[in-house]
């Protein structure tokens, strides 16, 4: 039997997730995907359409170093833009008709503002992870000539000092942005709760069963940035998949989700 979280006032969540969970995940958003693929295919497109035009736009004003943070930090908005995606899993599994109004009218939430202030909570994230990188750029690159040669400053002492800081930064922040949104963004579809509760309970489901959700992020986490090298091209089906996946181990996780 399941084991549980002990504080009643909140969602219960499951503390023996395992592998096989994930794995079952997985094949769950296989087949939602290959099941509905116009809709992945349109969440994907939009996602890796924002991130392509991200990077242009950094090269064509020849700031090829800021392809960096934005690389590391892009992935930190994949979950709000699979809010779409958990909404056809919800509907293919409890046998609901797809359509188009109804999965983007998932983007609206219950009506009750509670995505849309998740919404300013990874705009936030996002941007506070930008302004970081910017000041651990002008801390360590200031005097290493990065605005001539930009890719070859960052093989210098400072360049690669830099690069230390700013990936163990924001290895810690994507872990923290992770823990309060893995569950949350799919419990705030599924359930009539406030953003606050749904953040807990997420950080809860976390801290049950920490080696699987770290497993968990880490999978997420290289196989985003895998389908970010071909042009992005890979995040037609990556987020996709991901997504629905991620909506199945939601309610693997999530005690008495409907």
């Amino acid at each position: 039997m399941a084991s549980t979280s002990a504080d009643s006032t909140s969602p219960k969540v499951a503390g023996d997730l395992s592998v096989a969970d994930l794995r079952n995940a997985l094949l769950a958003g296989w087949r939602d995907f290959l099941a509905a693929p116009v809709y992945g295919l349109f969440f994907g497109a939009i996602y890796a359409l924002a991130g392509a035009l991200a990077a242009y736009a950094m090269i064509v004003r020849g700031e090829l170093v800021w392809l960096i943070p934005l690389t590391a930090g892009f992935p930190l908005i994949a979950p709000f833009a699979a809010v779409g995606l958990y909404e056809v899993s919800r509907r293919r599994e409890r046998g609901m008709p797809l359509g188009w109004r109804g999965v983007l009218g998932a983007l609206r939430g219950r009506g009750d503002e509670q995505f849309l202030l998740m919404g300013g909570f990874v705009f936030v994230a996002f941007s506070f992870w930008v302004i970081i990188a910017h000041v651990i750029f002008s801390i360590f690159m200031t005097q290493s000539g990065v605005g001539r040669e930009p890719l070859a400053a960052l093989l210098t002492p400072e360049g690669l000092t830099m690069l230390a800081v700013g990936t163990a930064f924001g290895a810690g922040l994507a872990w923290a942005f992770y823990c309060v949104t893995v569950m949350s963004l799919p419990m705030l579809l599924d359930r009539d709760v406030d953003f606050i509760t749904a953040i807990i309970a997420s950080v809860k489901a976390v801290q049950q069963n920490p080696v699987i959700m770290l497993a968990w992020a880490s999978l997420v986490a290289v196989t985003l940035f895998a389908a970010m090298l071909p042009i992005f091209l890979g995040l037609l089906v990556a987020l996709p998949v991901l997504g629905h996946a991620t909506w199945h181990l939601y309610r693997r996780t999530v005690i008495g989700s409907a």
